[in-house]
């Protein structure tokens, strides 16, 4: 299996499946915002950052996956999954356990050199509560989802990182 990881880590077909599957991710949330006019919370727009990030991870695997480039784009890839992870799990939790204390800022909070939320306020800004459950599917809301479909990147990545040690035959 990890040679298997290891072979289609080095192609590109796998790095277009996840650019796929993060393309299909992100444009459900738009769907959510625009079409049924669900509106994001702050953690919402986070997690869509590090969804974004996912994205990014195999535009880079994609472009040169037979060199080191690839390395760069595994790394950028755990680094977003773990941080959505995170993201989601928070975000479960303040929805699940709503608290006075445990609640989520106003405004987005980005960088003054990347203020998504000022170049593209239609993707990036926050109009929502993150303790307001808007939408369930299976009994789950949208930061359960989150968790396992991040947490899935997650062990997917950590099974690449870990076949990039073994030798293709």
């Amino acid at each position: 299996m990890m040679r298997f990881l290891n072979h289609c880590s080095q192609g590109r077909s796998a790095w277009l499946l996840m650019i796929l599957t993060a393309l299909i991710l992100e444009s459900s949330a738009l769907y959510f915002q625009h079409v049924m006019k669900l509106q994001p919370c702050v953690m919402c727009i986070y997690e869509r950052v590090a969804l974004f990030g996912v994205l990014s991870a195999g535009i880079l695997g994609v472009i040169a996956p037979k060199t080191p480039l690839r390395w760069l784009a595994i790394i950028l890839w755990i680094y977003s999954a773990w941080g959505g992870l995170q993201l989601a799990w928070q975000h479960t939790m303040m929805q699940l356990h709503p608290s006075p204390f445990n609640t989520c800022d106003f405004f987005v909070n980005f960088p003054s050199w990347l203020a998504l939320n000022q170049w593209l306020p239609s993707v990036f800004e926050a109009t929502g509560d993150c303790s307001v459950r808007q939408w369930q599917f299976l009994t789950l809301e949208m930061p359960q989802w989150l968790v396992g479909i991040f947490a899935a990147y997650l062990v997917v990545a950590a099974l690449v990182l870990i076949s990039q040690f073994f030798s293709r035959k």
